[in-house]
This record gives C-alpha cells, structure tokens and sequence, in this order.
C-alpha cells in the first residue's frame, strides 16, 4: 500500500508505504532517503516537537506531522505497521484521517494470532496550562469529551463527545480537517510552517469567513479534528487505553503532557488483559 503527496508545513514531496509487521514491532517509521534507512518508533519517548503538529526522532531520523495516520491506525486496532518514509514528514492529502483509512482498507486489515493488551488508568490525573486543561480518569473503553473555543464568528465554542471505536471513527471522525486562521498564515511560514498548506488540504478562515467554497463537512468540523488529533496522539502511549478524556482548548503539546504524566509513575496504569 503506498500513498504520496506533500508535507502540510515542509511542503516536501514524499511517498509513504504501508507495510506489514510482526507481532509486538509496534508502529515503526523507516525513512528510506536517509543512509541505513533509520527507524523511529511510534512512542512517546520518539516525541520531539509539538508545535502545530507531532513530530517523531530518533538521531537524525525526524518524521513529522504522524497524528493523522496514527489516529487512524490506532481507531482501526492496527498494532504493528512499518511505515517507509522518504520524506520528512508525512503527507497532508486532504488534511484528514480519510485518505489513510482508505488506504488501509484497499491494502486489507489482517488478525494477528496475538491479543490486545489495554492500559487502565489508575486515578485521576489532570494536567492545565492556563485554560487549557485535560484529564483522564479510568474506564471501560476510551472515550472523550472535547471542547474547543476560537474568537471567531463562524467557530466560536464547540463541544463533541466521542467513544473510540472503529466504525464511530469512520463516519464520523476520520473526514475532520485540519484548519486555520489566514491572519495566523503570514506568521506561520516565517517560523518555516504551513508551506504546503492550501485550501486543499485544510479548512481555513478570514476575517470575514470561510475561505473553502465547498464549506465545512460538519458544523463543529473543527472540534472533531481537535479530537482525531487527540486520538493520533495518545497512540503513542503504545497500548491501547481504557479511559474517559476530557480536554478543554487542547493541542499536541497538551495531550503529549498528559501522557508523560500518566506514565510518570508505574503505579498510575494498569494492565487489563
């Protein structure tokens, strides 16, 4: 299975190749262009930056903007994925988890004669940035309560309740771009991001409104991408989670902060299998 297109903020061309793996490999990038082909790992330990988007490492190794093709592996239950990369970061197709689930339909979705082995929270944990506040606390399945809230006329405060499971995801999740705000735009690409960002690939507003002439695919479109965002990133615990989320004005770096919490004491998860 191979997809190809350009990275939302490098705007570098690069191909992606969905490959199977053995049991236990996990999520592994494999950037091709680079000498040795090195690997990073889908962990949170790989995580480098989270400014606008995930970004992976190990070494010289950086694979950039994972969330979209992780929240989608991770809502499908795929386990162990080698992923080959010959770019720096992942491409944007439409700026959603659509095309990734599409293309890992196509290429077919095998059982592993191995079981699932969910993570639980413990206790509650919270962690806050001024008002940008996420907690999880345990539960049978994971779940989110997401609320979002922009200056805009047209975005304003949205609220979506979600319980992860692989069909909810696909009708209603994995088709949510990622948006901004064109008086962000100019700013943005003097900090070297958003350089292959377009109308195509994100959902983008002005001043005056909604810049896509062919709208929104949902009303709170934007709360449901913050949420797939969530999603993508919580992968990276490794395992699957047992717990009810609720994050209030998140982002990558919140989400990521909330997981190192998590996993800073042993005592704070348990296993469920």
């Amino acid at each position: 299975m191979s997809i190809k297109g350009l990275g939302l903020h490098t705007g570098a061309a690069c191909q992606v190749r969905l490959l199977p793996a053995p049991i236990d490999q996990g999520r592994v990038f494999c950037r091709t262009d680079l000498a040795g082909h090195p690997e990073v790992t889908a962990h949170l330990d790989s995580v480098v930056q989270t400014t606008f988007a995930t970004t992976l490492a190990k070494g010289e190794a950086r694979v950039g903007t994972v969330e979209h093709l992780l929240a989608a592996l991770h809502a499908l239950s795929i386990d162990n994925l080698r992923i080959e990369i010959d770019g720096p970061e992942l491409p944007a197709l439409d700026g959603s988890s659509q095309p990734w689930v599409e293309v890992l339909d196509q290429g077919g979705i095998a059982a592993q004669p191995a079981p699932q082995r969910p993570l639980r929270p413990t206790r509650h944990i919270e962690v806050r940035d001024g008002d940008r506040v996420m907690s999880i606390e345990p539960a049978e399945q994971l779940s989110l309560e997401v609320e979002v809230d922009y200056p805009h006329p047209q975005v304003g405060q949205q609220r979506l309740s979600f319980q992860v499971e692989s069909q909810a995801f696909r009708a209603h999740l994995a088709w949510a771009r990622t948006f901004g705000f064109a008086s962000e735009l100019e700013t943005l690409r003097r900090q070297g991001l958003i350089l292959g960002g377009s109308l195509d690939n994100a959902v983008v507003y002005d001043a005056e409104g909604l810049l896509n002439t062919e709208g929104l695919r949902a009303p709170d479109e934007i709360v449901r991408h913050k949420t797939l965002d969530i999603i993508g990133d919580l992968s990276l615990l490794g395992q699957p989670l047992q717990a009810h989320i609720v994050a209030v004005r998140p982002g990558h770096t919140m989400t990521i902060a909330l997981l190192k919490a998590l996993t800073a004491d042993p005592k704070n998860l348990q296993s469920t299998d």
